[in-house]
């Protein structure tokens, strides 16, 4: 099947039953965590980037959980940097990064535009679109993985995704979706993610710059602005990535995360709930020495005593320091007055962290991580080497992806508000207007 085919005629009553169901938990993933990041530093900056410099004009799209207008453009860039300010969208092994931070603030916005000049968009027809999104930009971040040298952040690929599935809302012919393409890969982001990860910073997985070169690719095709062919989607070099498009699904690959912190974190998060758990005599103001075994790239993370929200995410002592002492991890906790709590801290400055050769011998192909805990009453406990949870191997259940929505949303939204969009959700493939989900969404006066 060719991409534009598959961009065209698919539908989303089409997939497979698990990778429907894995996409509309993604879509209530994607939204807790925004909802979550509403009121935080980065997500307020960009609201007032997106109100100054991109006001509405010939199109018009509402911030998200906010309500006020800005152009598509504007609320590309805020609603792409605000999922992206809080670590807990899913990820994806082979393209090392994440698509629905980009794809969903973006193709929500691009909905939300035309809606407003009056188009009806059923809720199959945008999980369609999401869908698209969602596949095509996890295909090319695969084949940018394969082709390039470096590690790149998702926002060098994940515009490729907002370009098929923008293009399926907009009806765009065959010619102005390949200018598109080429548009959105040529304009894309170059994002040298271990710079991010050892100087953090807003700018995270570059998630608004994706979802800004996806809308503005298809909006300069729409235009008549012409592209050149886009490599990660149309050479022979890459065609191994593409040629089972719609029968196998890159979606089903992905990993969700139990917390708001770097993936690489994970791991030893999972193992220290674990041992929590079990011994509950494990508690903040008892310990002596915690002692986390990793991979060499979760070793770099380190992060004892964050400076902001950026540096507590893009951390290991900090966030597994917050869930001794605080037993969970949420927005609270690695965002806001948390960051300098001195319990938290205390704990933070007794982890060690270090590069275990056995584990970094597996990595990438596994995520692994071992810790070990001593008191100081002299008792002493050590994990098995553990994955982390949430991977398709050990995938949450629907109460834990309730309970995470739950934490993160919850902090911004009442719970009949989050127990509607829930609904919403769940009854979009049988809706024939995506307006109760978006006036959930996008309604100021909520």
């Amino acid at each position: 099947m060719s991409l534009y085919s598959f961009v065209r005629d698919f539908g989303f009553s089409q997939a497979p039953s698990h990778t429907r169901d894995l996409l509309q938990t993604c879509l209530l993933d994607i939204l807790g965590i925004a909802a979550g990041a509403r009121d935080n530093d980065t997500s307020q900056a960009l609201k007032r980037y997106a109100l100054n410099h991109y006001p509405a004009g010939a199109l018009a799209s509402r911030l998200l959980f906010d309500g006020r207008p800005v152009h598509p453009l504007g609320a590309a860039w805020a609603g792409g940097f605000s999922v992206d300010s809080l670590d807990a969208h899913e990820g994806h092994f082979t393209s090392k990064g994440h698509a629905g931070a980009t794809v969903v603030p973006a193709l929500l916005a691009l909905a939300d535009a035309y809606r407003e000049q009056g188009r009806s968009i059923s809720g199959e027809e945008l999980l369609s679109a999401l869908c698209i999104g969602y596949e095509t930009a996890l295909r090319a971040g695969v084949a940018l993985m394969a082709t390039a040298p470096d590690y790149h952040a998702s926002g060098a690929f994940s515009g490729i995704g907002v370009v098929c599935g923008g293009v399926r809302l907009l009806g765009l012919d065959e010619q102005r979706f390949r200018h598109a393409l080429g548009i959105a890969e040529y304009f894309g982001p170059r994002c040298p993610m271990m710079r991010l990860v050892d100087n953090p910073s807003m700018l995270r997985d570059a998630h608004g710059a994706g979802a800004f070169a996806g809308i503005n690719a298809l909006l300069l095709a729409e235009a008549g602005v012409t592209g050149a062919p886009a490599e990660t989607v149309e050479t022979m070099t890459v065609a191994a990535h593409w040629h089972d498009l719609g029968e196998r699904w890159e979606i089903d690959a992905q990993y969700f995360k139990p917390w708001p912190v770097c993936r690489w974190a994970q791991p030893a998060l999972t193992a220290m709930t674990a041992l929590m758990a079990e011994h509950p005599q494990i508690r903040g103001e008892d310990i002596e020495l915690i002692q986390v075994q990793t991979f060499h790239e979760s070793m770099r993370l380190q992060g004892h005593t964050p400076a902001n929200a950026d540096e507590a995410q893009y951390a290991l002592a900090f966030p597994l320091a917050a869930l001794v002492v605080r037993g969970q991890v949420g927005p609270l906790e690695v965002t806001g007055e948390s960051i300098h709590a001195p319990d938290i801290l205390a704990v933070s400055q007794r982890i060690e962290i270090v590069e275990s050769d056995e584990l970094s011998a597996r990595f990438p192909n596994e995520i692994l991580s071992r810790v070990l805990v001593w008191l100081k009453d002299g008792q002493a406990f050590t994990s098995p080497i553990t994955a982390a949870k949430g991977d398709p191997a050990t995938a949450m259940s629907h109460a834990e992806f309730r309970e995470k929505f739950d934490l993160l949303a919850g902090i911004t939204l009442g719970d009949g508000q989050r127990r509607a969009i829930e609904q919403a959700i769940a009854a979009l493939p049988g809706s024939s207007s995506c307006e109760p989900l978006f006036a959930l969404l996008f309604d100021a006066a909520r």
